[in-house]
Formats: C-alpha cells, sequence, structure tokens
C-alpha cells in the first residue's frame, strides 16, 4: 500500500480473524465514517468502529456457507479519515483510496458511512470495469436529483451512479419508498422492482450474466423490527433471514465490490444492528 494511502486511513478496532499482511490479501474492509448529508438522524460515522467492535459477538465460521474467515487472508485497513462537514473533499479521499486498492487488484468491502460513500467507490470499480452493473438493496429508491438544494446527498446517490454507469445498469430491489418523479426517472433508465427480494432474483441473475456486479448494501432495506438502528428507518421491510438468503443467492454472480451502509448505533439498544452488520459482512466476504 503506498504512502498516500497510509496519509488516509488510521486504524481502529479491527473485524475479527483479519489478517495483519496486506500484500497477502486479495480482500480489504475499509471504514468510511462519513456522516454530512443524513436528512433524518445523524450517527453513521460510528458505525465502522462499532461493527468491528461487536464482530467478537459472532462466530468466524459461517454455518449457512460451511466456510470459516480463519482460512480466508483478508486484512482491515481502517477508517479513512475524514474531514467531516466538507463533502467534496470527503468524497475525493474515497475515490482515491478506492481506486488505488482497485487498481492493486484488490477487492474492497466497505463499511459506512451515509450512502454517499458508495458514489466514489463505484466510480474506481467503473474505471476498472467498463461493464459494470451495480445491485442496489434498499428502501428508498436514492433517485432524487437533490435534496434539500443539495445534489450531492445520500437521497440522490443512486442517480449520480446512474450518470456514471449508464441507463439500465442499476438494479434496485427491496425498495419501498420514493417519490413519483424517482418512480419515473427509474422507469426510464433503471431496474426497479419495487418491494420485491427473492422473488424477482432469477430475473436479476439471468439479466446480469457474467457481468462484474457491485453490490451496495443500505441496512434500512430491513424492517426496522430487524435493524433499527439506522438514520430513515422504513417500516414494511423485510427480515434478517430473507436479507442473509439474498446475500448467498448473490454469490452465484461476480461480485466484485460491497459496501454495508446507514447503520446508525445512537438509535438502538443491545448492538442488534452493529451485530446484524458484523454478521452480514462475515458472509459477504466468505461469499464473494
Amino acid at each position: 500500500m503506498s504512502e498516500d494511502f497510509r496519509q488516509l486511513l488510521e486504524e481502529k478496532a479491527s473485524f475479527m480473524a483479519s489478517s495483519r499482511d496486506y500484500d497477502r490479501c486479495s480482500k480489504i474492509i475499509i471504514g468510511i465514517p462519513m456522516d454530512a448529508t443524513t436528512s433524518f438522524r445523524p450517527g453513521t460515522r460510528l458505525a465502522p468502529y462499532r461493527v468491528r467492535e461487536v464482530s467478537e459477538s459472532i462466530e468466524e465460521y459461517s454455518v449457512y456457507q460451511d466456510k470459516s474467515l480463519e482460512e480466508l487472508d483478508f486484512y482491515d485497513a481502517g477508517d479513512m479519515i475524514i474531514p467531516f462537514g466538507n463533502v467534496g473533499e470527503s468524497l475525493r479521499r474515497i475515490e482515491l483510496v478506492s481506486q488505488g486498492l482497485v487498481e492493486a487488484d484488490k477487492q474492497v468491502y466497505a463499511i459506512g458511512g451515509e450512502h454517499l460513500v458508495s458514489l466514489p467507490l463505484i466510480k474506481s470499480y467503473h474505471r476498472h470495469y467498463p461493464d459494470l452493473t451495480v445491485i442496489q438493496l434498499d428502501a428508498h429508491a436514492d433517485l432524487r436529483s437533490d435534496y434539500l438544494g443539495e445534489s450531492l446527498s445520500h437521497a440522490s446517490v443512486m442517480r449520480h451512479v446512474v450518470e456514471e454507469i449508464g441507463d439500465k445498469n442499476l438494479y434496485q430491489l427491496g425498495i419501498r419508498s420514493a417519490t413519483r418523479d424517482e418512480l419515473k426517472f427509474a422507469a426510464e433508465r433503471t431496474n426497479l422492482y419495487l418491494d420485491q427480494l427473492h422473488d424477482v432474483l432469477d430475473e436479476v441473475i439471468n439479466k446480469i450474466g457474467e457481468r462484474p456486479v457491485y453490490l451496495s448494501l443500505d441496512i434500512d432495506v430491513l424492517d426496522p423490527a430487524f435493524a433499527p438502528g439506522t438514520g430513515t428507518p422504513e417500516a414494511g421491510g423485510f427480515t434478517s433471514r430473507e436479507l442473509l438468503g439474498l446475500l448467498h443467492r448473490l454469490g452465484e454472480l461476480q461480485v466484485v465490490g460491497f459496501d454495508l451502509v446507514e447503520i446508525s448505533p445512537p438509535y438502538e439498544k443491545g448492538d442488534n444492528t452493529s451485530i446484524l452488520g458484523a454478521k452480514i459482512l462475515r458472509e459477504a466476504l466468505l461469499a464473494y
């Protein structure tokens, strides 16, 4: 890892079973504690550290996949140093680090942070994979042209992603909250499966085929009963069991990058959402 990267990353609590040998590992965890445009309840900047801390509460071994993190070489590079309040510089730093990792043939597993952090990550991947497809698991469409006058927002992140990767290359699953304008935009330019997950998986997998996939998972795709620790909870969502099953099915695709965003530890008791986040990250590391 070059000196430029080391200047933008600082070691935090490490995810369980992670290696300390960067050169040996192809899978790299980075935390992105950015929380600048959250529209309702802030706090996602605390998630990367907390997800790592509570990871010791779960097993290294996945009973679903019959695999263990102890058999996997992955490196926890720590958290990015984010200049809070400076959205442009934060996005620039995220893109710089992720671009360097992708160019070094590393696979990024990012823990956000708000959903806007996905944009520079996807930009880096798109440069490396021109035919990149993005799958968004989310309660919200995130397709606004702006939110409260700001075009760079966690509420508009996927509109920017479409502009980056092109029309009909974004697959949106689990969406159950949107404006009329967002749904019109989606009908013309994305593949939006309103309030659907498992029942459309065969279609999505067949359409994507062998193309490289970036997977972006907003924890609020789940019902707040299963993930209360998030900034914009949306009732009527899916269960954690349904989500885990979907993540395993997506292992049939060529997933090249992954992020988990919008966990907000201050809004829960007992760390349930953070512990679930650690389990999701374990399953992603073992599946993709």
